[in-house]
């Protein structure tokens, strides 16, 4: 067995160029220190965010990229310095690795907002080395960046929460909105916003999701327990529910509108962003102005707000809706992603998985 020390390499599925076709790519981890731990990858959720950095949405890929941020794998050895964690733990790796720890947002434990911040992924750590996701075999986190999961919590329903949980459950909690009886809308019914369903009913919320299409209103109201359901291209239902939210998530991760959505607010009603877009979003300023209205935006979670919640949700008995996938179906599975043909998250099981290529 090595020491913690030793380089080591793993094997994982990489993207090489914007097609976004991930194959097998072996490489070598970073050097590892005193606080880093050594986690062999149980499975991984897939994000839409994965979806854009394979294909290069954003402009800033780097390759070979290996994706995947909401990972659950096993501590197999940790550092002398290591505290929280010893081999056997069940840790999740969320969308960051590192921070610089010495600016405003690092001393205030919210290490997302740090301007050094390193990603999970398509990133250089401290090293020089890049950073790679959990679409591999193995990763070496420092143990600032690593999550228990709760004991009884699946592995393979812990990992959409590292993403998708945290960042509903952020903004409720810093914008004051967990106090019961609040009225929310939905925006979006993919993998961010049915967790948010899920956890804004447990807050004790009235929930209403708000979609393009009817199509999925059946899942919205039976099966995940939303109060209301609103087309946004149905006229009358949009100017019957005008001025009656407290708040609206926005998941939708392309261009879109947001004069619909501002009308549904009451006074100081916010509107929050949640989807990733590459272009700018348009509204008229009376939209906001004249209710006080509030349009703005988080980013995932704290490593403090990623342990809460994961937490309440272990509390609240919640779990995300996934299709479990082996690491071979995952061009396919991106494929379905990008045409929102998934209820609601992909989780890849790589333990179970043929990653190496064939000898």
């Amino acid at each position: 067995m090595c020491t913690l020390e030793e380089e080591r390499t793993t094997t994982g599925w990489a993207a090489r160029d914007p097609t976004g076709i991930l194959s097998p790519y072996t490489y070598t981890l970073r050097s590892t220190g005193p606080e880093d731990v050594f986690i062999q990858v149980i499975c991984c959720g897939i994000c839409h965010t994965d979806l854009h950095q394979v294909k290069n949405d954003l402009g800033m890929s780097n390759y070979p990229m290996v994706p995947g941020h909401e990972v659950v794998g096993e501590v197999i050895e940790v550092g002398s310095a290591v505290t929280k964690f010893r081999a056997g733990d069940c840790v999740g790796v969320g969308a960051l690795v590192g921070c610089c720890r010495n600016c405003s947002p690092c001393k205030s434990n919210v290490e997302q907002y740090c301007n050094k911040k390193i990603w999970s992924y398509n990133d250089v750590y401290t090293d020089g080395k890049p950073t790679q996701g959990g679409f591999a075999d193995a990763m070496v986190v420092d143990q600032k960046f690593v999550v228990k999961i709760p004991d009884g919590m699946a592995p393979e329903q812990a990992a959409p929460l590292l993403c998708a949980g945290v960042t509903i459950y952020s903004p409720l909690t810093h914008f004051g909105l967990r106090e019961s009886g609040l009225r929310g809308g939905i925006l979006g019914l993919g993998g961010v916003g049915h967790m948010g369903v899920k956890i804004a009913k447990a807050m004790g919320h009235h929930v209403t999701v708000i979609s393009s299409s009817d199509k999925k209103r059946d899942e919205a109201l039976e099966h995940l327990g939303a109060d209301d359901y609103l087309v946004s291209s149905d006229a009358s239902r949009m100017q019957e529910a005008s001025d009656t939210l407290d708040y609206i998530i926005d998941t939708v991760p392309v261009f879109h509108p947001l004069e619909p959505y501002l009308s549904l607010l009451k006074l100081d009603g916010k509107l929050i962003l949640m989807g990733v877009i590459n272009t700018p979003l348009q509204f008229v300023t009376p939209m906001v102005m004249l209710g006080r209205k509030m349009i703005t935006g988080s980013f995932v979670g704290s490593m403090e707000e990623t342990e809460e919640m994961l937490e309440f949700c272990k509390e609240k008995e919640l779990g995300s809706k996934i299709e479990v996938v082996k690491m071979e179906y995952i061009n396919k599975a991106f494929e379905r992603l990008e045409k929102n043909d998934v209820r609601y998250r992909f989780v890849v099981d790589v333990a179970g998985s043929k990653l190496h290529p064939p000898s």
